[in-house]
């Protein structure tokens, strides 16, 4: 019996690495913009499981992924103009969707790994707003919750092979 050799990958990756964008286009044609603010950020796909156990099983139990479901649950820090006090249009855009019915009530979203690994997605979503409230001394944080509605996609990341996002990082010297 031989002895399995390390894994290269020594470095543990930073919840921060996900950038969530928000389509805001009007056209048909998407137009991506930056949903900013985010302090905690969790997708989820979570598969339906169905019981699929023949006599053939010999007591044991086998299970079938019969749906999936997918969501995204982020707090965000609630973004205003310093001088006009206007709130964020991506963020009034998701609670402006959140109060309203029929088409107007989803959004496209993406999410993906902002230094360029192969992780993104993208996908149509219900959004539920709820604001935390707090004491005089918080700062305003909403809690988001984007309920996918169709399938998540994987699609190429946008700042994979030296996306601009990636490269401002790197001559930065940062980890974006």
């Amino acid at each position: 019996m031989s002895t399995p050799t390390p894994p290269a990958e020594t470095i543990t990756a930073l919840a921060r690495r996900y950038r969530l964008e928000l389509d805001t286009g009007t056209t048909g044609t998407p137009a991506w913009t930056l949903v900013p603010g985010i302090t905690e950020f969790t997708p989820k796909v979570e598969p339906t499981q169905q019981d699929v156990t023949t006599y053939d099983a010999n007591g044991w139990t086998e299970q079938a992924v019969t749906m999936l479901a997918w969501s995204i649950e982020a707090t965000l820090a609630h973004r205003a103009h310093p001088t006009t006090g206007a709130f964020n249009a991506a963020q009034e855009a998701l609670r402006r969707a959140s109060m309203s019915f029929g088409s107007k009530s989803y959004v496209r979203v993406r999410y993906y790994d902002r230094n360029g690994a192969p992780d993104a997605q993208e996908g149509s979503a219900l959004v539920t707003w709820e604001p935390s409230g707090g004491g005089p001394d918080e700062v305003d944080t909403i809690k988001v919750t984007l309920t996918g509605s169709g399938p998540l996609v994987e699609i190429t990341n946008p700042v994979a092979s030296g996306g601009s996002f990636a490269l401002a990082a790197k001559s930065k010297g940062g980890d974006a």
